[in-house]
């Protein structure tokens, strides 16, 4: 590659998370001029709220299991990991003088457990690569056709035009406005005839009609090992064993998580959705029965399922708010509500509050160097393609991956123009 016949050509990147400065780094060590655009005061401010309990940065799973966590959009995602996966990302945060460890659960983390440290470092490096960043600058669209590079931006002191010899868009989803993931660009592109996928919460918590007493008694409560199912619309059964939270609108926290694209999907299809909870697991439908069976003289049904189930707080909770006077009168159908308890959720909380959001720029209006095929010159990556993944370090995985693999596609592009 011939840097001097880069060192004229500029390149916007407009979005300041880890897709578009993973971009940033691979286009500022070929001698192009490369800016960053964000409307927030500074870059990386999901990034750095998502580390603030522990910065789960990817996992550790075997790589089969790994991308099966990207759902409907494996295919897709597949490349993008296959030129720069977990072990490769843990690589360069090392490169970063950023130390990381395996946790329990197979989770990757920075060994201080920080998202800070790691965002300064790269910074750093990518401003003694010349990088410049320009904060406060929310992109209004293009001045005329997108082919011009004529790059509009409203900023404190006015409304600017910026030129550029090709522009790579990582403008993040639609949760966590206030962090500058609001969604804002996706009538612009809608407007230049770019197909793309409603956004809707992802990660998400969803709502459940809990009784007052209910609700008054256990929002916040944990709700710990359990196993969880959901049957999707091709009818195939999803589950994860973890734990949740009560909400005072329903449930959230990680299991939910996993689970919320088929809940999402099956709200969509039929107004509700069922999870089936197991809340005894590890022992099977036969034992259950025959412990609730089991005499129980004197004591109250709650110290009985107590004593002889394990049965006993939000869990004792839970079962008496969703089973029926009927069903606790039959130790039979008891045993089962504990084994299969079903739970109705009725609508996914807003996309606001949700972790992430699913939909965005459909991978079909996209070459295999993710540019669009109708503006070209014009990059996508990030969160704002069209793809979902749980929490448990796939999400920041799959955004690292699509920002080089988008760097590498406008790298590429600008190579064969004069």
């Amino acid at each position: 590659m011939n840097e001097d016949n880069h060192s004229m050509k500029r390149v916007a990147i407009i979005g300041g998370g880890p897709a578009g400065l993973m971009a940033a780094e691979v286009l500022s060590g070929h001698g192009l001029q490369v800016a960053v655009f964000d409307a927030m005061p500074s870059v990386g401010r999901k990034f750095l709220l998502a580390g603030k309990g522990g910065m789960n940065i990817t996992h550790s799973e075997p790589i089969d299991a790994f991308l099966g966590r990207y759902g409907a959009r494996r295919e897709q995602i597949a490349p993008l990991l296959d030129a720069f996966g977990p072990h490769a990302l843990r690589e360069w945060i090392h490169g970063l003088g950023i130390e990381t460890f395996v946790g329990t659960s197979g989770r990757v983390f920075p060994t201080d457990m920080k998202a800070a440290p790691l965002l300064r470092a790269w910074l750093h490096r990518l401003r003694e690569a010349g990088v410049r960043f320009h904060m406060r600058h929310r992109w209004q669209g293009w001045e005329g056709k997108p082919a011009d590079g004529k790059l509009r931006f409203a900023t404190p002191s006015g409304e600017q035009v910026v030129h550029a010899d090709a522009v790579l868009l990582a403008l993040g989803g639609g949760s966590w406005a206030r962090l500058g993931s609001d969604g804002a660009w996706v009538p612009l592109l809608a407007a230049q005839g770019i197909a793309v996928r409603p956004l809707q919460p992802a990660n998400c918590g969803f709502d459940v009609p809990w009784s007052e007493h209910f609700r008054t008694r256990f929002a916040g409560e944990p709700v710990k090992s359990v196993v969880a199912s959901v049957v999707d619309a091709q009818g195939q059964t999803h589950t994860r064993q973890g734990e949740f939270v009560i909400s005072a609108s329903g449930i959230e926290g990680g299991l939910v998580y996993a689970l919320s694209a088929h809940l999402r999907e099956a709200i969509a299809l039929h107004g509700e959705a069922t999870l089936t909870l197991d809340l005894a697991p590890g022992k099977d439908l036969q034992r259950v029965t025959d412990e609730v069976a089991h005499p129980r003289g004197s004591r109250s049904m709650a110290s009985h399922l107590q004593s002889r189930v394990g049965i006993h707080g939000v869990k004792a909770g839970l079962l008496r708010e969703l089973a029926s006077k009927e069903t606790y009168a039959d130790p039979r159908r008891l045993a089962q509500a504990i084994k299969a308890l079903p739970l109705k959720l009725v609508a996914p909380r807003p996309i606001d509050e949700a972790i992430s959001s699913a939909g965005g720029v459909a991978f079909e209006a996209l070459d295999a160097h993710l540019m669009l095929r109708d503006v070209p010159g014009v990059f996508c990556a990030g969160e704002m393609l069209d793809w979902e993944a749980p929490t448990g370090g796939y999400l920041l995985t799959g955004c690292f991956a699509s920002g080089r693999a988008a760097g590498l596609g406008a790298l590429a592009w600008l190579a064969g123009r004069p």
